[in-house]
């Protein structure tokens, strides 16, 4: 019974978490950086929830940082969703996959250290 209240809620909520993710997306700013920034993002991949609010909160960060990073779904793309189990040891999202130079692969999990990690490696002294 509580399981299928929860998910009446979610069907509820959906289309308003999807319009919040879309109104409230912020400005991103200009940086003259950009190009290698862009090259930079290359190297990292975010698994995401649609409507997650976790999810939701790290990609207005990526907007308001301007930074174009792969978002690959791994609610409803099963192959995001197993490569997201086998590389980062569970289905929990958000989830950044940070490559470096070296090739060494790193999962970072938990909105907070993700946004934190982002301000902390493009964010533009003010």
């Amino acid at each position: 019974m509580i399981k299928i209240f929860f998910r009446t809620l979610r069907l509820f909520l959906t289309p308003f978490m999807l319009l919040w993710a879309k109104l409230a997306t912020p400005k991103g700013i200009i940086r003259a950086d950009q190009p290698a920034t862009d090259q930079q993002c290359a190297q990292l991949k975010l698994y995401h929830f649609k409507t997650c609010p976790f999810c939701i909160k790290v990609r207005h960060e990526m907007a308001r940082l301007s930074l174009p990073v792969a978002m690959l779904d791994a609610q409803h793309d099963p192959v995001h969703r197993a490569h997201l189990e086998q590389g980062g040891g569970k289905i929990q999202a958000p989830c950044l996959r940070i490559t470096d130079a070296n090739g060494k692969v790193e999962w970072l999990y938990e909105s907070r250290a993700i946004i934190s990690y982002l301000q902390q490696r493009f964010n533009v002294a003010a």
